[in-house]
């Protein structure tokens, strides 16, 4: 028991240093925990730019594809072959007009 008092006598008397050696830890604690939400951000990062990367590739291909089932020369074709469509003679059109 007289331990114990000698002990928080010293600590009591030098109370500053225990205070700045407290606040040393803590600031370690601070610095080690940002660093670690740093590094998981940075990978989150670097994920979320291969995922961009990825679908920009994507993207164009889209583009690609819709440029090519668009041509005139496809669509004309696609309607003669498969939907049996042909074009009106002139004597079979009919003029709308609107009010």
């Amino acid at each position: 028991m007289v331990l114990w008092r000698v002990i928080i006598a010293d600590l009591w008397a030098h109370k500053w240093v225990l205070l700045l050696s407290l606040v040393v830890i803590a600031n370690a604690m601070v610095v080690v925990y940002t660093s670690d939400a740093n590094r998981n951000l940075t990978s989150q990062w670097d994920k979320l730019l291969k995922q961009r990367d990825k679908l920009d590739i994507e993207w164009r291909h889209l583009l690609l594809e819709e440029q090519t089932q668009a041509e005139h020369s496809r669509v004309s074709r696609v309607a003669r072959k498969e939907l049996d469509m042909v074009r009106p003679a002139p004597k079979d059109e009919k003029v709308v007009r609107l009010p």
